[in-house]
């Protein structure tokens, strides 16, 4: 009897499906299956030579002869033959961010990058550059970081790039003026 009592738990245990796997990613792998999933583009950079390279590859990908750019320091990776602009707001915007959010595939950004303008006073079409050191788990981590980064001097104007599909008809009128979906590009250096 005890014998078809086993034989019978081994089979059912055998015919059961696990259906709820949890699978543990390190947090750039997280970071880059969320961006993607919600439509980023991602390249991957591991040096600056491949940096200039793939910024050259999206703009030539999509026609574009022309950036708006913020941040000076960011033009060792533009070609020479590029227009630049500061206040150009149809141009794509090429920029840093502060943090990335791999719970969530974010881009976290500040005043530090977008200055008094809002996300939604820019182009569609983002390229962002970041480093793999940017990563971070949760938002809260991404404030902390932040903070860290910048005791003397707290950047305000903090939000976040939550959708890389653009969204035409957005009919929820609590969304009117305030969508944060962007054409996003993002620039990933290896620096760890």
């Amino acid at each position: 009897m005890n014998f078809l009592k086993k034989l019978l738990n081994r089979q059912q245990t055998e015919d059961e499906q696990p259906t709820n796997i949890e699978v543990s990613l390190s947090l750039d792998d997280l970071f880059v299956h969320n961006f993607l999933s919600k439509g980023g583009k991602f390249l991957y950079c591991s040096n600056k030579e491949e940096i200039i390279s793939n910024l050259k590859s999206i703009l030539v990908e999509n026609s574009w002869d022309k950036l708006q750019l913020l941040d000076a320091s960011l033009l060792r990776y533009v070609d020479k033959k590029t227009e630049i602009s500061e206040t150009d707001q149809e141009l794509p915007f090429f920029s840093t961010c502060e943090h990335l959010i791999a719970d969530k595939g974010d881009i976290l950004l500040s005043s530090n990058q977008l200055k008094s303008k809002k996300i939604t006073e820019f182009s569609e079409n983002f390229i962002i550059y970041a480093s793999t050191s940017q990563i971070v788990k949760d938002t809260g981590q991404g404030l902390t970081g932040i903070k860290t980064n910048s005791k003397q001097n707290l950047p305000t104007n903090i939000s976040a790039i939550k959708n890389y599909t653009l969204k035409k008809n957005d009919d929820n009128f609590l969304n009117y003026g305030n969508s944060n979906s962007k054409n996003l590009y993002l620039l990933l250096f290896e620096d760890l």
